[in-house]
């Protein structure tokens, strides 16, 4: 499995969107902030690496979700196995 993956893809996995068009015009509307080594940032190019360990922060519906990932994953599978590739951090709400 690859060190880092296109963050739309991850969230399409992680079934915060229903396709992967969705997320990544979702991450072009600027909806996404990313939080690597300790630095936090708007993110606007569905292509942005990330890897484990990371924090993303959707808004989305009015609500603000914040999830730290876990795994990048190899497939979109059931929602199980995609709850697998993060956690919920305190705070956030699905």
């Amino acid at each position: 499995m690859a060190d880092t993956l296109r963050l739309d893809v991850w969230l399409w996995r992680a079934r915060f969107f229903k396709t992967r068009s969705l997320a990544a015009s979702h991450v072009r509307g600027r909806g996404v902030r990313l939080s690597h080594n300790g630095q936090t940032r708007r993110v606007d190019k569905p292509g942005q690496g990330i890897t484990p360990g990371d924090v993303v922060t959707l808004v989305r519906g009015g609500h603000i979700t914040s999830v730290e990932i876990l795994e990048l994953g190899t497939r979109r599978g059931p929602p199980a196995e995609a709850q697998a590739l993060y956690t919920l951090l305190e705070g956030g709400a699905e």
